[in-house]
């Protein structure tokens, strides 16, 4: 730009209002881009996770929280909830574990897995190397349903996009899928929990491990065996996955 065309557009800047132009010193350090490979791409793989981009996901899952807290979709649910369970833990977690839905515990404490259940789900992840809050908990559904029967296709499909929002936020080394429903709404197969358990599935790109529901453990404890077996195999997946 000549010293001309410099005044020039100055002088239109005054005449907009503004007084003062501040020009940084070239001694500042900016920001560099990512530069780009050789298809023209921006080179932004193995970037590391910046405090912004934590506060971001923090963000996030705010919004989220209030879309979840504020939904009426499923009539009879929403009727008939207590409190809405929206999911606990860290949403920056390795491992999310994915229930079926709110008990009438849960229900009345707006929290996931606190009955019978959620103790020994507990128990679990602690004979894991983790304590609770340091992993994430949430179910397919966000509401109880009527006398804890099981999830309606529609209140699945309805409820859907939230636990996949939740997903795309925390990104997990690993999900743990808890049972028939939380396997059949994660993968949308027909394949049932005692032919799929053990194995790992994949979700959105997400390794899935599909186990027994901590309910069913307490209905068949000769079954703790092969849960603690299919932990061991996340938790190996766990120390191979890198950082």
């Amino acid at each position: 730009m000549s010293q001309s065309d410099a005044l020039l557009f100055l002088k239109a800047l005054k005449e907009d209002g503004m007084e003062h132009l501040y020009i940084p010193d070239k001694s500042v350090q900016t920001v560099a881009l990512p530069e780009k490979n050789k298809s023209g791409k921006a080179n932004v793989a193995n970037k590391p996770e910046t405090s912004i981009e934590k506060d971001s996901v923090r963000t996030e899952m705010l919004k989220l929280h209030k879309q979840v807290m504020s939904c009426t979709q499923c009539p009879i649910l929403v009727k008939n909830c207590t409190k809405v369970v929206f999911g606990s833990g860290n949403i920056h977690a390795k491992i999310v574990f994915v229930g079926e839905a709110p008990g009438a515990d849960e229900d009345i404490q707006g929290l996931p897995f606190v009955g019978r259940a959620g103790q020994l789900l507990t128990k679990i992840i602690e004979a894991m190397g983790f304590k609770r809050d340091e992993v994430f908990i949430c179910n397919v559904l966000k509401c109880r349903p009527p006398n804890n029967r099981p999830p309606a296709p529609d209140e699945v499909v309805n409820c859907r996009p939230y636990l996949k929002r939740q997903l795309e936020l925390i990104k997990p080394k690993v999900v743990v899928a808890l049972g028939n429903h939380a396997v059949h709404a994660l993968l949308q197969t027909e394949q049932g929990i005692s032919s799929l358990r053990g194995t790992f599935q994949e979700y959105e790109g997400i390794p899935v491990m599909c186990t027994y529901h901590p309910a069913y453990l307490l209905r068949s404890p000769g079954e703790k065996r092969k849960v603690w077996d299919d932990m061991k195999k996340v938790m190996k997946r766990l120390e191979e996955a890198p950082e």
